[in-house]
Formats: C-alpha cells, structure tokens, sequence
C-alpha cells in the first residue's frame, strides 16, 4: 500500500509593505478632520461661541479714533517682524512624516500706549490663513534639525490643503486669525497678556507672557502660545488608527515690531 503524503501547502500571500515616501506624499499634511473615532474636544477655560464669517475687520479706523485719543499708536511693521507657527508629528509611525513650519509674511498689527501707561494699553493683531507661507527651505533649517528634512512641492500642497481645505480649518469660510489683547498686566519689559484669539468660526481666551522693550518711543515685543486645534473644533490629522498623526497642539511664536 501505498504511503499517504500530506495535502501541499498553498505559498503564503505576500502583502505590500507601505512605504514612507507613499505616506507621506498621499497622506501626510499639517492639519485636516479627522475620522470617526477622534473623540471629543476637550473642555477649556473658557466657553466657546460661534463667530460670523470674517470681513477682515478695520483696524485702520479703530486705532486712527485711538490715536485721535491720545497716547501713541504703533504700526506693526511685517517686514521688520516675524510671525512663525510649528506644527509637529505624533503617531508611532511619526518618522515617516515631517514637522512643519508656517509663516505669516503679510499681516495687519497695531499697539497702542495710552497716556495712562501700559495698564490700559491694547493690540490687535490679524492674518489671513491663505496667506501662510509652508515649509520655507529657509525657515525649516533655521527650526533646527527636527524640521531639517526636505519637502517637495507636492508635499507642501498637500499639507495645505489638508490645513487649509474644507476638511480643515476652512480658509474661503474662516480667513482670518485674530489675535486682541483683553488685559495687559506687568511692568516694563516683561507683561503677562489676556487675549481673544479668533480661528475657525469659535472664539478662545487665554493668557501669554510677554516681552516689550523700547516703550514708549519704538515698540518691540516677544512672545509665544500654544492653540490646541480642537478647541476650535478642528481635528488633528490621522490615518491607520492614528498611526501616522498630527498633534494637537501648535506652537505659534512672533517677534513684532512697529514705529
């Protein structure tokens, strides 16, 4: 008789591994709605309210009444001034993504000092999301070696459009970023500021410190803050589960100076 030989075994299918370069290119940009499953904004300090569509305001009129008021009014100068927002990585499969950096090279910003001092004193600032430059060679290199690595053109539009599109932050409905002082406390040249920021349709109150020098003749501040894209209702980009994601929170820094 003869011996019984065992049923062969089908070759086992081999799945395609993906690759950084096609995640990156199809996947990865800065911002945009997540999917199901993101979970819910967390609750900040403030309540949220929902804002009209943006006209782009008239801080021209407004500080030329403050500056018929008395006191000094500042001009800020966006050629003199930088405004930068970092973007960053997150997710397990984050190496295969890139941190960004955006800059503002065109807004509107005014500050103006009473003759009753600094306790009275306010600032706008606003810039229009479409008018953000992304992952400028120059500036990535300048960001240090997480943001050194290389983006192509395709890369950039795609992180704009996952930042800027209708699956993000909205640019053709919500234009506008602005940023209004409420409080300023503090003496020369550090000072601790209550703002108002305005993105994406909701309203948000937070406090930052500040660095002024130069007052009251010439006017140059520092200063920085962290936005959380879902407390304007905005989710953070992800894919596969969250594997490859954008954090929650930017980092937005900016040097002003105006005469």
């Amino acid at each position: 008789m003869p011996p019984v030989r065992p049923p062969a075994r089908k070759p086992a299918r081999r799945i395609p591994a993906l690759t950084g370069p096609l995640l990156v290119a199809g996947l990865f940009g800065c911002s945009t709605a997540s999917g199901p499953g993101a979970g819910t904004p967390p609750a900040a300090e403030t309540t949220t309210s929902v804002v009209g569509h943006a006209d782009g305001g008239n801080l021209d009129a407004a500080y030329a009444d403050l500056r018929g008021a008395g006191g000094k009014v500042f001009k800020i100068d966006p050629a003199a001034s930088a405004v930068r927002i970092y973007a960053f990585r997150a997710g397990k499969a984050s190496r295969l993504g890139h941190n960004h950096v955006l800059s503002a090279p065109k807004f509107v910003g005014y500050f103006h000092l009473p003759a009753t001092g600094t306790s009275s004193a306010r600032f706008d600032l606003e810039f229009r999301l479409d008018d953000l430059e992304i992952d400028d060679p120059a500036l990535r290199a300048a960001a240090g070696p997480a943001f050194a690595t290389a983006t192509s053109p395709s890369s950039i539009e795609a992180t704009r459009e996952h930042m800027l599109g209708a699956d993000g932050l909205q640019a053709a409905r919500y234009p506008f970023v602005r940023i209004h002082s409420l409080q300023i406390v503090g003496e020369a040249p550090r000072f601790a500021a209550h703002v108002r920021v305005e993105m994406h349709g909701r309203v948000r109150d937070l406090w930052l410190p500040l660095r002024a020098e130069g007052l009251p003749d010439s006017l140059a501040v520092e200063g920085s803050l962290v936005l959380r894209q879902t407390d304007f209702d905005a989710q953070p980009y992800q894919v596969l589960g969250g594997m490859l994601a954008v954090e929650d929170e930017v980092v937005v820094e900016f040097r002003l100076v105006g005469a």
